[in-house]
């Protein structure tokens, strides 16, 4: 009996003692990305984090085009990642309002260290701020600088510009672009709204097509597709097969002199494949007498799962990517073209990477035109855009099927 006793009592005196011995094991969270291309770079600063906190965060990511919907199944069956990257506005505040996003608005630093114009895409229509902002892009113009200099040219200053710098390469024997329309994405996020923020103008000026004050066929979208036609004309030859992968080997070859695409793509070509090319990028022109604009867009924030069983965790990694200290290692590890949006002063190290971040200097900015409010807009868009490089409709047809497609929304 005495022996029952004391065996019994052991049992007791460990059960007692479990939860501080499972509690002294290491946290290990888990974060789920589309950014499967950066895997080791995220590796890289996610190692330097649990130097400081001893907390180890595994990066799970999933191809781009997957993600979204893969998220979406692993969120609702309860096996979703502990952090995730975050899409900003109408995507990822689905996530929010499906209580899969943790409110982060009272996580140290997202609202002293933010501009508001950083916070816009991650905040949900209550108030609150759905992930931290981390990174943006833009969308340039990139070109080889010995086609350039071969011909004695210089970078545009006005549209007009653009367009004779187009014909002059043309008449030289030189392919101007080499945009395609195969992957039916890049023509619009990176070319046409791209070049919209030298039409519309800023948030201020967006804000008043979203709530139907203005119409998407009015005299500024006609001219912005007017314009958008005259530039399609110098697309290659095939450029209905040709897709976004192909833009680089193209300029790397001398095939084209030119290429408009996303700041992401300067990390592509500072790699090993294109070593030998001289390339430059300059900001996609306004028309002239227009104020210069950019697409400068919240690309990804970094949410926190509300089911985790680690909260404090998770919050204390928020807590560090809206710190300082926190948005420099991250951003001097993302690939060059990947942009802070932090308000602290962060030099990157990469040269490219630095030129076309100081392109938005003087210039207003906003993120891609319809992802606030209007991005039911994004097929039919692209189908109009397609439409006209191919020469099977006009701008001015083109403008009113986005008008029709914008009074939709505002009837939903």
């Amino acid at each position: 009996m005495k022996k029952l006793t004391a065996l019994l009592l052991a049992v007791l005196m460990m059960a007692a003692l479990l939860p501080s011995l499972v509690q002294a094991e290491p946290v290990k969270l888990t974060m789920g990305s589309w950014r499967s291309d950066d895997a080791e770079q995220a590796k890289g600063w996610l190692a330097k984090y649990k130097e400081l906190t001893g907390v180890e965060i595994v990066f799970e990511p999933t191809q781009s085009a997957q993600y979204n919907a893969t998220l979406r199944l692993q969120l609702d069956n309860g096996t979703g990642p502990d952090l995730m990257y975050a899409r900003s506005y109408a995507v990822g505040e689905e996530l929010y309002e499906a209580g899969f996003f943790m409110d982060v608005s009272d996580v140290p630093g997202v609202k002293e260290n933010f501009p508001a114009s950083a916070l816009d895409g991650w905040q949900a229509k209550d108030g609150k701020i759905f992930a931290v902002p981390v990174s943006a892009v833009s969308h340039v113009v990139y070109y080889n600088v010995d086609i350039f200099e071969k011909h004695g040219l210089k970078v545009p200053e006005t549209f007009e510009d653009f367009l004779a710098l187009c014909q002059e390469l043309k008449d030289k024997g030189e392919q101007p672009l080499a945009n395609g329309i195969a992957d039916n994405w890049d023509i619009l996020e990176c070319v046409y709204l791209g070049m919209l923020p030298n039409y519309v103008g800023g948030v201020d000026e967006r804000v008043k097509y979203e709530s139907g004050e203005k119409k998407m066929n009015d005299e500024t979208f006609v001219k912005s597709l007017e314009d958008y036609a005259k530039l399609a004309k110098f697309l290659p030859e095939g450029f209905e097969s040709m897709g976004n992968s192909d833009m680089p080997a193209m300029l790397a070859l001398g095939r084209a002199a030119m290429f408009i695409d996303g700041s992401w793509t300067a990390g592509a070509l500072l790699g090993e494949d294109y070593k030998d090319l001289n390339w430059g990028a300059f900001a996609i022109p306004a028309p002239e007498g227009n104020k210069a604009g950019m697409s400068f867009h919240t690309d990804w924030g970094m949410a926190g799962n509300t089911a985790t069983k680690h909260p404090e965790e998770v919050k204390a990694f928020l807590a560090w990517v809206a710190s300082p200290e926190g948005a420099e290692i991250i951003s001097k590890a993302q690939p060059a073209g990947f942009f802070p949006m932090i308000n602290a002063e962060i030099k990157l190290e990469e040269q490219h990477a630095n030129d076309i971040l100081a392109l938005n200097e003087g210039k207003i900015l906003d993120s891609r035109f319809v992802w606030a409010k209007l991005l039911d807009m994004y097929t039919p868009m692209v189908e109009q855009l397609n439409a006209i490089a191919k020469g099977e409709t006009t701008p001015e047809a083109a403008a009113e099927v986005f008008a029709a497609e914008q009074a939709k929304i505002l009837d939903k």
